[in-house]
């Protein structure tokens, strides 16, 4: 089953972005159904300036900003009196996992090709898919799948 979870996750993300979503909106989109199916498809417009590593600054990976906003729809806090740890947990525990399998979390140094070319478009398709796959099954590792709503 998880196999399959994941490879549905897998192909979700590469269609989000070979449609032309950028990396966090792909990942965000591909998620939401499974975390939390009530966040409207619109809030997509929240996910966007995380993409390109913020913007385009390089930064932080936005297939790994869109996985941490997942988690967040996960396990985070709705109130400033609940933990933020699980959240935190979470987070540091995908984090780790990300940069375990990319050997880094930072978009400049995971793309070497220049923006908009053909070149970074394949190589962000190949480390979308790839997030989207590792993130299922970090999900299903931690019991975070919503049975019902898996495709």
């Amino acid at each position: 089953m998880e196999n399959t979870l994941s490879q549905k996750a897998i192909e979700s993300a590469a269609e989000f972005h070979s449609k032309g979503y950028n990396c966090a909106e792909s990942i965000f989109l591909t998620f939401r159904t499974y975390i939390s199916p009530e966040i409207s498809e619109d809030m997509v417009r929240m996910v966007t300036p995380f993409g390109g590593g913020l913007g385009r600054a390089g930064c932080m990976c936005g297939a790994l900003s869109g996985a941490t906003m997942i988690l967040g729809a996960a396990k985070g806090r709705i109130n400033f009196e609940s933990s933020r740890e699980p959240s935190y947990e979470l987070s540091y525990d995908f984090h780790e996992q990300f940069r375990t399998k990319f050997r880094t979390t930072c978009c400049r140094s995971l793309m070497k090709h220049k923006f908009g070319s053909k070149e970074q478009r394949e190589s962000c398709h190949k480390i979308i898919t790839e997030s989207a796959g590792l993130l299922m099954d970090f999900l299903i590792d931690k019991d975070l799948v919503n049975s019902e709503n898996k495709r």
